[in-house]
């Protein structure tokens, strides 16, 4: 655990930031028009209290800033994500992400929510709680009959993380680290997990995953963060618009356990390739919408020409973008993995309370997990979940922050209007 001081800011940022700045200065030295750089000094990342959890480990609070205000709050618990605060078109601020207002909630809550939770070792479905890896079977413990859910009981979204400050050229950093013992939910191998949050002063948060293991074993990370872009507690995101680039998904059986078609979206509801209203297609009768009963399916994310990067220096790529035309707020999701599970909170039902004082309800937020695909330790055609010693699981995904005027057009943080 970190122990620094309660809203402590963190050291190695700040030395980065005026490192910066000299540079800068440097360059800009006899320039005919000298302009004062606008530098990330106003980044941070403090730390506070957060409570004990029900055996006994401390949890903390941490809160990044950028330079125009932005904030992203997490919890070493589950590495939660717990308010997340954008600027509308007009620059007044709202939490956009659901979640509780204290840790006996999220203890007694969130194992079937996953508000803002990091998730692993399997995020999504493993069908009936078990797979296959070279040649031996290994068994889970069903959370969601007949299949094994984002892990299973107590996983990745229920431990505390150790977190540090880390030193980062883009902006503010934190590392948070969790050592999966060796058969932890079934799992074979002793997995070592290390995931960066990054808030940079261009307006993006982006996940930086890694993990090794000591034997062979299947991995599938994601953050379940719950987005309403009007603002946590606000109410529906029906009018809300979604546009996922991807001509594919994966559909499923009743139990949401993939068939293993590739099948095209063409001419059904699951053609997203156009930002749509997400309340149009809600209540389709459509097959696999009454499965879940609202959107919960994979997409499989459209590669762009060129696309391939080093594996150890992967490129994100778009593969969503959510709008709320009425605030103004804009989501863009860039991302290394294969996948997007797209769900439209379809398990609320006004039995919990957030962050606000407000029940939540069915489609009060949605969530874009980017990840591998369900249920791929079973599905031979799927891109591969298998990590074996000497590897890295490594996958980056950004959430990119911006806002639009009423228009229709993009617009710079600087440009916003004053409120």
């Amino acid at each position: 655990m970190t122990t620094s001081a309660a809203r402590m800011p963190i050291g190695p940022f700040h030395r980065h930031a005026l490192r910066n700045a000299q540079r800068s200065i440097v360059r800009l030295v006899g320039a005919a028009l000298f302009a004062v750089p606008c530098l990330s000094l106003a980044g941070s990342l403090t730390q506070a209290p957060y409570g004990v959890t029900v055996d006994g480990h401390a949890v903390s609070r941490y809160t990044m800033t950028n330079a125009h205000g932005l904030t992203v709050s997490f919890l070493s618990y589950g590495g939660i994500i717990n308010q997340l605060r954008t600027p509308d078109r007009r620059g007044r601020m709202a939490n956009i992400v659901l979640g509780f207002g204290s840790l006996a909630d999220y203890e007694k809550f969130n194992g079937n929510i996953h508000f803002g939770a990091l998730i692993g070792r399997y995020a999504n479905r493993i069908s009936a709680g078990r797979f296959k890896l070279d040649g031996q079977t290994w068994m889970l413990p069903i959370n969601d009959p007949p299949n094994t859910l984002h892990g299973g009981p107590s996983s990745f979204d229920s431990k505390v993380w150790t977190v540090k400050p880390v030193d980062s050229r883009d902006g503010v950093s934190a590392e948070l680290s969790y050592v999966s013992p060796d058969g932890e939910n079934g799992f074979p191998g002793t997995l070592t997990t290390r995931v960066t949050y990054t808030l940079t002063d261009d307006d993006v948060f982006r996940i930086d995953y890694r993990a090794t293991t000591d034997k062979p074993t299947v991995v599938n990370l994601t953050n379940h963060s719950y987005f309403n872009l009007a603002g946590e507690g606000s109410g529906s995101i029906e009018r809300q618009t979604i546009r996922i680039l991807a001509s594919r998904y994966t559909p499923t059986d009743a139990t949401s356990i993939p068939t293993g078609e590739l099948a095209s979206v063409e001419g059904t509801p699951m053609d997203l390739r156009k930002p749509t209203v997400i309340g149009e297609r809600l209540r389709s009768s459509f097959v696999q919408l009454v499965y879940a009963h609202g959107f919960d399916q994979n997409w499989v994310l459209d590669k762009p020409a060129n696309a391939e990067s080093p594996a150890d220096k992967p490129t994100p790529r778009l593969a969503a973008c959510a709008t709320d035309p009425a605030s103004g707020r804009m989501l863009e999701l860039y991302t290394t993995q294969p996948g997007l599970q797209f769900y439209t909170a379809n398990g609320l039902n006004g039995s919990v309370v957030g962050t606000s004082g407000q029940t939540y309800r069915q489609g009060d937020a949605f969530a874009l997990e980017a990840e591998h695909f369900p249920d791929s330790p079973n599905q031979p055609t799927f891109p591969s979940t298998v990590l074996r010693p000497g590897d890295t699981f490594h996958e980056i995904t950004e959430w990119h922050f911006r806002t639009q005027a009423a228009g229709g057009k993009q617009i710079r943080s600087t440009d916003r209007q004053p409120a």
